[in-house]
């Protein structure tokens, strides 16, 4: 069986049959500006998302979450520049107004549309220009769009963020293709983050939902920029394959490999946001075992990784080593010992057995912290769990970029 590790991730955006995307200028953030983009669904596609756990989520979320349950959807409206969150019932207004405009330029049912926005909170959606530029986005809509989308939905990133899997099975090969953006505000807890992904393996409505439960929280749940969840995070998955030679289901022969295939997009996506966190210069893997349960393990790897003690040292290639071990230490973590904890930079060892290694040299460790991509490994002790979380450093341009957003 093809196992996530094994797939293939290619930075091609293949098209996937059954899904239509398009791009368009509708002035949310400025004149000129590509900010809106549409997807069309075809029918008979299963479609299911997981979305913020912010308990102030935003009227796009709720008002998707609501069509969802009603509707199969046939489109999505995606805009950035602007959240529309915490806009009050106005926001829940401007919303309906754009779905109810989306269902009449393709002929569906307003519940067949869904609202997706991202940039600033607090502001009113012009939904008026998003009306206004939806038959121009609809009236272009093209099976090669995927990267165009990518683009159309960025807010501080600074690239777009699409890629693709292929997988065969039983003879023939199957395509998962995502886009996503995020550079900020970003710890899904499913940032402010987006992710649409489409396949078209022949998977039921139930294994869908299934799915994109099971891979979000083992990719965009595992990521932190700054430990802010957004208000309007959405991640949604999409199937559109013919389930007429039969569905792929959990505890399926072919289900492994092609929960691999989708779960490779994921985190590759996932993996490309931390990359392009806000005035990142490092992408680091905070990796934890040794824990009594992936919980213990998650608060272990979380205190680390959204310390901000710890990412300025990053940021400097201080192998300050102490922030380390201080994080751990506060991270709530029941029954931490000291002898049992363990400290390296990938491979090379700082503490073992709660006390630093014999002959260590700290300038090893600097030398690997001064690269791109590093890893810090902890260790708790000797039970089985373990768990990778990414984040990224903190640098000055972390603070300019957030201190000029609305500048």
């Amino acid at each position: 069986m093809t196992s996530t590790n094994e797939t293939p991730v290619t930075e091609n955006a293949l098209p996937i049959a059954g899904i239509r995307l398009a791009t368009a200028s509708a002035g949310v953030r400025k004149a000129g500006k590509i900010d809106l983009c549409v997807i069309e669904v075809a029918e008979g596609a299963r479609t299911a998302g997981v979305f913020t756990r912010n308990v102030f989520c935003a009227a796009p979320v709720m008002i998707c979450r609501d069509h969802l349950a009603r509707a199969a959807p046939r489109l999505l409206v995606i805009n950035s520049g602007n959240a529309n969150a915490g806009t009050g019932e106005q926001g829940f207004a401007d919303a309906r107004a754009v779905c109810a405009a989306g269902a009449r330029q393709l002929g569906c049912a307003d519940e067949a549309v869904l609202p997706f926005s991202t940039g600033v909170i607090g502001q009113r959606l012009p939904a008026e220009k998003i009306i206004a530029a939806l038959p121009t986005a609809i009236s272009a809509l093209t099976t090669h769009a995927w990267s165009d989308a990518a683009a159309a939905i960025m807010t501080t990133d600074t690239f777009p963020k699409y890629r693709s899997a292929q997988v065969t099975l039983d003879g023939s090969t199957y395509t998962v293709t995502g886009i996503a953006k995020g550079a900020g505000m970003i710890k899904p807890d499913m940032a402010t983050m987006l992710a649409f992904i489409a396949t078209d393996l022949p998977l039921s409505t139930e294994a869908v939902s299934q799915m994109v439960r099971e891979v979000s929280d083992r990719s965009f749940n595992r990521i932190t920029i700054d430990g802010d969840t957004s208000t309007n995070d959405s991640c949604m998955l999409i199937a559109t394959g013919a389930l007429e030679t039969g569905a792929i289901e959990p505890g399926d022969v072919r289900w492994e490999a092609a929960l691999g295939a989708v779960e490779a997009v994921f985190k590759t996506l996932a993996r490309a946001i931390v990359r392009d966190g806000e005035g990142a210069t490092k992408l680091v893997s905070v990796q934890v075992n040794g824990g009594a349960s992936e919980v213990d393990c998650l608060k272990a790897a979380y205190a680390v990784a959204e310390s901000p003690l710890v990412k300025t040292a990053l940021f400097a290639s201080d192998p300050n080593w102490g922030r380390i071990l201080a994080a751990v230490g506060r991270s709530g973590v029941a029954g931490l010992r000291m002898e049992n904890i363990g400290i390296a930079l990938d491979d090379y060892p700082i503490i073992q057995r709660g006390e630093p290694v014999p002959g260590y040299d700290e300038s090893v460790s600097a030398r690997i912290m001064a690269g791109k991509e590093f890893a810090i490994r902890i260790s708790l002790g000797d039970e089985p769990h373990a768990v990778e979380v990414l984040t990224c450093d903190f640098s000055y341009d972390y603070v300019r970029i957030n201190a000029e957003y609305r500048s």
